[in-house]
C-alpha cells in the first residue's frame, strides 16, 4: 500500500515537472495540423501513436524547463511549489541524460510513424521552448515569447508535414495564429504577475515597458491572430469550423479590447483565460471538422 502511494506520488510529480497539461496542448496542435490539412495517408493509429509521440517529446523539455528555471522559480511565489524546486525530484544533471534519451526515442519513432519532415518540425519544436526559450532568451530579452511561439507553430506543422501537406494553406495559417497566439496568453499572464516576473529579474514585457504597452501588443496580436483564423474558412474549412472560431475569438478579441480601455490584474486574467478558451475551442472546432466532413 506504501508503495503503491509512493509510486502515485513520483508519477504526479513526473506529471507536474514534465508540464504534461501544456504536453497535452502541444498533441491538440499536431493533431489540429492534421485536421485542417486537405488530405491525409494517415491511419487512425498512426494518428494516436504520432499523438503520443508528441506529448512525450514536449514533455521532455517541459521538464528541462523547470529543472534549468528552478533558480527562478524558487524566487516567484506562482512558481515555488514546483517538484525541483522543493527538491522532491532531486536537480541532478541525469535528469538531463533521460530527458535527452526520452526525446531521441519519441523522435525516432514519429520519423517511423510519419517522415523526415515531420520528425524535423518536432526538433525544431523541443529545440525552440527548450533551448532557445530557455536558456538563451527568457532572462535577456521581452521578445522571449516572441520567438517562443515558435514551438506551438511547429507542432502544428508536424501534424501537416506528417500527412504530405506542409504548404498548404490552411495549416500554414493556423501555424501563424499559433504563433501570434502565444505573445498575448504568456503578456496577460505576465501583467497578472508582473511583480514577480520582476523580483526574479526575468524581462517580461510588462516589467520592461509597462502594463499599457503589452495591452496594446496584445490586443492587436489578438485582433489579426482572430481574423487570420477565420480566414481558414476560406481554405476547405466548413461552418462547423467557423462558429467555434468566432465564438472563441470573439471572446478573446473582447477581453483583450476590455483590457486595453482598463489595464488591471482582474481584466489581465480574465484575458489570459479567455485566451486558452480560444485556442481550446480553435483546435477542437478544427478536430470536429474534419470528423463530421471527413
Amino acid at each position: 500500500m506504501f508503495q503503491d502511494k509512493a509510486l502515485s506520488k513520483n508519477i504526479a510529480l513526473i506529471y507536474q515537472a514534465g508540464k504534461v497539461r501544456l504536453g497535452f496542448l502541444i498533441m491538440a496542435c499536431t493533431l489540429a495540423g492534421i485536421a485542417v490539412s486537405p488530405s491525409s495517408p494517415l491511419s487512425a493509429m498512426e494518428i494516436f501513436a504520432l499523438a503520443v509521440y508528441v506529448l512525450v517529446a514536449s514533455s521532455t523539455s517541459g521538464a528541462f524547463n523547470q529543472w534549468y528555471e528552478r533558480d527562478i522559480d524558487a524566487v516567484m511565489d506562482r512558481t515555488k511549489d514546483r517538484p525541483f524546486v522543493t527538491k522532491e525530484l532531486e536537480p541532478t544533471n541525469t535528469w538531463n541524460l533521460w530527458l535527452v534519451i526520452i526525446s531521441a526515442l519519441a523522435l525516432y519513432a514519429t520519423y517511423q510513424v510519419s517522415n523526415l519532415e515531420a520528425t524535423l518540425y518536432l526538433f525544431a519544436g523541443i529545440f525552440t521552448y527548450g533551448i532557445v526559450y530557455t536558456v538563451w532568451l527568457k532572462r535577456w530579452t521581452w521578445m522571449n515569447i516572441v520567438i517562443g511561439g515558435l514551438a506551438g507553430s511547429f507542432a502544428v506543422l508536424v501534424g501537416s508535414a506528417a500527412t504530405g501537406n506542409t504548404f498548404s494553406p490552411a495549416p500554414l495559417i493556423l501555424s501563424v495564429v499559433l504563433f501570434l497566439w502565444t505573445p498575448p496568453h504568456f503578456w496577460a499572464l505576465a501583467i497578472s504577475f508582473k511583480d514577480e516576473y520582476a523580483k526574479a529579474d526575468i524581462p517580461m514585457l510588462p516589467v520592461v515597458h509597462g502594463d499599457k504597452v503589452t495591452s496594446q501588443a496584445i490586443f492587436w496580436h489578438t485582433l489579426v491572430l482572430v481574423i487570420l483564423s477565420w480566414s481558414l474558412f476560406f481554405y476547405g474549412m466548413s461552418w462547423v469550423y467557423l462558429f467555434f472560431a468566432i465564438f472563441g475569438g470573439g471572446y478573446f478579441l473582447y477581453c483583450s479590447f476590455l483590457l486595453l480601455k482598463e489595464q488591471s490584474k482582474a481584466l489581465a486574467r480574465k484575458t489570459f483565460f479567455s485566451s486558452i478558451i480560444h485556442l481550446g475551442l480553435l483546435l477542437l472546432g478544427a478536430m470536429f471538422d474534419a470528423m463530421i466532413f471527413a
